[in-house]
């Protein structure tokens, strides 16, 4: 966890100095959607503003720079306030700037990163209120000291830092009061806001990204789920070199206490990291995911750089286990065989044949089989030589390519099958959290290892 979390830029503090137990999550209908408009209309006041300006003698470039960095500033303080699905949205996007051109991605970076991280936090009477709720109101009898300051908060709950009364230092993670009804009002009015993150990220389809989203809601919000993935992954890799889970002390269904633990936040090793730190996190972080199904039966399915640490003796320490694909089997064989046939330059129909037999193309659906297999290339590309390294250059190309190939439209002929959809979005998710490290390792023997199906 953090020691310390920023509150962005341009984040104001509106809570009332008298503020009430009441003050949560805004959970009105109207008020959550009036805050979401202000995205597109401030945009396009910043836009008007700019074109005066253009015609006062500055420069288009300085000017189109100012109102990137003003609208980025808009986004987090917005999405960061309303928490709920806005905040999840605005994680998701967080993840995918690594595809961005230069020129649009570097207003944006700093301050979707920081989504991955931080969001303004409730103030310390709404949280007490939580604990006693779900704790009773004797709870700070059970711990030695707990700090109101919250040390880390995200889009549906925030952690603060205490004590336990055996003197073990714990992380108490709350989920917002209202955080249910924001998330799913939240779903249904970005939908509409779709022009706006097209405009700030071309090419990327948001629609598909927040059905997703909106699919998985009602298991994050299970803090006794959650619990329960979080003990299975920690009994599974204790005493692990590479990894370190924390366990569990206890948990309601609002409040999920755990181990504290230290470290820096990959998002800081993507920002500041050396070269073998940067290294050491992404192959770390390829060999927990694909290694999940095989040793705990579940796969962790919310890579975002939020969620993982780089601990002073190497390990990848990992947090916050709400969602997660319970795969008792372990990976489906199916992926194996499909990277082994893309690897081996077999022919593409073969490829065609196992999409076909898993449900990925609908009956009576044609292909073209070069444009599928120009689809399918970037995730198949990373594990076909035995070292490889990820950048941002190369995600941006694979993203313009796979746009380029939009007009024969094989992206719309694709259907991924409910029981892919999360590991789906772990593969791509995956990908950009590697591109933004830009690490270099062997990714090839971590599939060979874990991935059935490929030998």
């Amino acid at each position: 966890m953090t020691e310390d979390v920023p509150r962005g830029p341009g984040a104001r503090d509106d809570t009332p100095r008298n503020a009430g137990a009441r003050n949560d999550v805004p959970r009105n209908a109207v008020t959550r959607a009036a805050k979401l408009a202000r995205l597109p209309i401030g945009l396009a006041g910043r836009t008007a503003v700019g074109v005066g300006k253009r015609i006062g003698g500055r420069s288009a470039e300085i000017v189109a720079q100012e109102i990137q960095q003003r609208t980025a500033d808009q986004i987090f303080r917005v999405l960061g306030e309303l928490k709920g699905g806005a905040m999840k949205l605005g994680q998701a996007l967080s993840i995918f700037e690594a595809a961005l051109p230069p020129e649009i991605a570097g207003p944006y970076r700093a301050t979707l990163t920081k989504l991955q991280e931080s969001a303004p936090p409730l103030p310390a009477a709404t949280v007490h209120r939580v604990l006693t709720e779900d704790m009773g109101p004797d709870w700070r009898s059970r711990f030695e000291s707990f700090s109101d300051s919250p040390a880390a908060a995200a889009s549906i709950g925030q952690v603060h830092k205490a004590v336990w009364h055996d003197g073990r230092t714990v992380a108490v993670k709350i989920q917002y009061p209202g955080a249910g009804r924001a998330l799913l009002g939240d779903f249904n009015q970005l939908a509409r806001l779709g022009r706006l993150f097209g405009m700030l990220m071309p090419g990327l389809e948001v629609k598909p990204l927040l059905d997703e989203l909106r699919s998985r809601v009602a298991e994050e919000l299970d803090y006794a789920m959650e619990a329960q993935a979080q003990r299975q992954f920690a009994e599974a890799y204790r005493d692990d070199p590479d990894f370190y889970v924390p366990d569990v002390v206890t948990g309601t269904e609002h409040v999920l206490v755990t181990e504290w633990m230290d470290g820096t936040p990959l998002s800081a090793v993507i920002r500041d990291g050396s070269k073998e730190d940067r290294d050491r996190a992404g192959i770390l972080l390829v060999r927990f995911l694909f290694s999940g199904p095989a040793r705990a039966g579940l796969l962790h399915a919310d890579p975002h750089p939020g969620n993982f640490r780089l601990l002073a003796d190497g390990r990848l320490g990992v947090i916050d286990f709400g969602a997660v694909d319970r795969l008792p089997d372990g990976l489906p064989p199916f992926f194996g065989r499909l990277l082994r046939l893309m690897h081996t330059d077999a022919d593409v129909s073969a490829v065609e044949h196992e999409l076909r037999e898993h449900g990925f193309l609908r009956p009576g659906i044609s292909v073209d089989l070069d444009a599928l297999h120009a689809f399918l290339a970037p995730l198949a590309e990373p594990s076909a030589v035995d070292s490889f390294k990820f950048t941002r250059e190369w995600m941006r190309d694979e993203a313009a390519r796979v746009t380029d190939l939009s007009a024969s439209g094989i992206s719309r002929k694709f259907n991924v099958p409910p029981t892919y959809v999360l590991i789906h979005r772990v593969s791509t998710a995956g990908i950009g959290v590697l591109c933004q490290l830009e690490c270099e390792g062997e990714f090839r023997a971590e599939v060979v290892r874990w991935v059935p199906g490929y030998v």
